[in-house]
């Protein structure tokens, strides 16, 4: 069978355990959500026993549970605090090191080659944060060299996302439910088949040899149907007409010293984006070897040595300012800097923040004090 770029098929839902057998054959370890201590976490995966078969999620402001709804479907759970980003963009990375050798100084650099991996259920929204990151880690001027080879290193296994969070707002970023490109594979779960869609040359030779049929314009408008359903279902939404401008004009705002008082300055809204791409870089050195080595760690704008100044202290002292500059950031001057919103609407944000802190009732309240 001769499968193209932009082909689609139906496959049985046993057939992605022969997908994930041919990935592993092919040298990739194969990834995707599980259950583990009443969360959905991203980790190896064998088959498809592995994945949350009968779960949902239920989420609101700084609330994550999972729920059993006994169904069979696999991926009705929306994901929870970890992302896809520490595939790409480790937490912790080291760069090289120095060791006394003879009476000198041997430098060595990280040269472990990046594993193969296979991301299976990436979500639209998900697949858009790894764009965003890609434009960070891969400009025109500057390419993080480890960044491209785990980027050049994925398998990517889309999933449409047919049951959104309460949290969620990807269809007014743009950037969901439904998958639409950046993948290798897309799948849209329709009872107890797949609707695979084949998005690039690497996908059509997994396909190949699976026992697949070519869908039919039923499998086409059932998936439109489910992404249709998933659409009117999110309740969060963001007006983004004009938001850069509207964020600039209101950096005086008192609204700020009201979202001030209730961050915790916690940084778990950073650490739980999948855009945030902050790091620091530290040396740490071993005084019984002699070894020394520099490590990037994530950061956080909200840590407040974040933006210290040598001999100028520090830039944003108060809670309200750094909060400021996380949300003017992320939704207003990110476009200018890469052309693109830092925010895909997956609301981990707002469920992960203690405070119960609603990124889109921030972006309201701003438009109400300006009048619109």
């Amino acid at each position: 069978m001769t499968v193209r770029t932009g082909d689609a098929f139906v496959i049985q839902k046993s057939s992605l355990d022969d997908l994930l057998g041919q990935l592993r054959q092919a040298g990739y370890e194969t990834y995707g959500p599980r259950v583990d201590r009443g969360a959905i976490v991203y980790r190896p995966i064998a088959s498809t026993a592995d994945l949350p078969r009968g779960y949902s999620t239920e989420q609101k402001p700084g609330s994550f549970r999972l729920a059993q709804t006994g169904s069979r479907r696999l991926f009705d759970a929306t994901p929870g605090a970890d992302s896809w980003k520490p595939m790409l963009f480790p937490a912790r990375q080291s760069l090289f090191e120095v060791t006394p050798s003879n009476g000198d100084l041997q430098l060595t650099f990280d040269q472990t080659e990046p594993t193969r991996r296979a991301l299976i259920g990436v979500r639209a929204c998900e697949l858009a944060a790894i764009e965003v990151q890609d434009r960070v880690f891969l400009r025109p001027d500057f390419s993080d060299p480890g960044y491209r080879q785990r980027r050049e290193n994925l398998f990517l296994v889309a999933v449409d996302c047919h049951d959104p969070a309460a949290t969620c707002f990807c269809h007014a970023m743009g950037t969901g439910p439904a998958v639409r490109d950046g993948f290798d594979l897309a799948l849209s779960e329709l009872g107890d088949e797949f609707l695979v869609r084949v998005g690039s040359q690497a996908g059509a030779s997994m396909i190949g040899d699976l026992q697949a049929t070519p869908a039919t314009a039923f499998h086409h408008q059932a998936a439109a149907t489910a992404t249709e359903r998933a659409i009117r279902s999110q309740v969060r939404t963001i007006d983004t007409t004009d938001l850069p401008a509207l964020l600039l004009s209101a950096l005086d705002s008192p609204r700020w010293d009201q979202v001030g008082d209730r961050c915790l300055n916690c940084t778990s809204c950073t650490l739980v984006c999948p855009t945030c791409f902050c790091w620091d870089v530290v040396d740490t050195s071993d005084l019984a070897t002699g070894r020394t080595e520099r490590v990037r760690l994530w950061d956080s704008c909200f840590n407040p040595d974040h933006s210290y100044h040598a001999g100028g202290g520090l830039v944003r002292p108060t809670v309200r300012a750094r909060y400021r500059q996380w949300l003017t950031h992320k939704l207003g001057s990110w476009v200018e800097q890469f052309g693109v919103s830092g925010c895909v609407g997956c609301g981990r944000c707002i469920t992960w923040c203690p405070a119960g802190i609603d990124i889109t009732e921030e972006v309201a309240a701003l438009r109400q004090e300006a009048g619109e």
